[in-house]
């Protein structure tokens, strides 16, 4: 029988301080309450910071990966995984930046073939810069959800790379509108929005999804999701709505 292979969802926006990397844990924690097994992969290699997020430290990042492989040392992707729970994983950026620039995009294509078969879902988190990594990133994954904010600057430079989407004729995309992260700051309507991108929001995150002490969930290495006095809400149903579509069959073959 042919061996399931997990989904990858990359999670990327075009500004930085948006919430993608809180969004990336939350749909992680998520997927732990399904019980299934999710691997985050920190590909924000300048400034990553899952590591720090969950307070957890690694033996080996993503740098030891690529180096290992070059110099054919690699013998088990297990080496550069570390353990947050029963059912997520991760694999840290590098913990001294000057290594990022020696991380090629060759090396993301052999990596995402090695964990994919090994997780019912894996979800990279990126910078918001398009170079040749993440290029490599957004050819390589399955499924890609663009993070925009309430913010004309943000709005500007998303429409540009929606059009060169459109252009190459790249569909594997939703965009969610991230309102949680800034409270009280709802420059342009939904509408307007929808106008300025000439696209569709897929998902929207409510403000009431603001975390005022979110400080304190990243000092103790916690995932608000993973709080069950957020399972019950609106949006937390809305995250769950994401990662289901985005596990398929992986979803289907265990709660069917």
């Amino acid at each position: 029988m042919a061996l399931k292979k997990g989904n990858i969802l990359c999670c990327f926006g075009v500004k930085g301080g948006i919430g993608k990397s809180i969004l990336t844990l939350n749909l992680a924690g998520i997927s732990s309450n399904l019980k299934k097994k999710v691997l985050i992969i920190d590909m924000d290699l300048y400034g990553g910071s899952i590591s720090v997020s969950l307070n957890k430290d690694s033996k080996k990042t993503i740098y030891n990966f690529v180096d290992d492989y070059n110099n054919h040392r690699y013998s088990s992707i297990s080496e550069y995984v570390t353990k947050y729970n029963e059912y997520i994983d991760f694999i840290s950026c590098p913990k001294d930046p000057r290594k990022a620039n020696k991380i090629d995009g060759k090396y993301i294509d052999i990596l995402l073939d090695k964990v994919k078969f090994n997780y019912d879902l894996v979800i990279i988190d990126t910078n918001h810069i398009l170079d040749e990594v993440n290029l490599s990133i957004l050819d390589k994954s399955d499924s890609i959800l663009f993070i925009v904010s309430n913010d004309i600057f943000d709005l500007k430079n998303m429409k540009s790379l929606l059009s060169i989407f459109k252009d190459l004729e790249i569909d594997n995309y939703k965009l969610l509108l991230n309102q949680s992260f800034r409270n009280n700051r709802e420059y342009f309507s939904l509408y307007d929005i929808r106008n300025i991108l000439k696209s569709n929001i897929d998902y929207v995150i409510s403000e009431k999804f603001y975390i005022k002490n979110i400080d304190n969930y990243i000092m103790d290495g916690n995932i608000v999701t993973l709080d069950k006095k957020y399972i019950n809400t609106s949006d937390y149903k809305i995250l769950e709505s994401i990662v289901i579509d985005n596990l398929g069959d992986n979803y289907e073959e265990k709660f069917n």
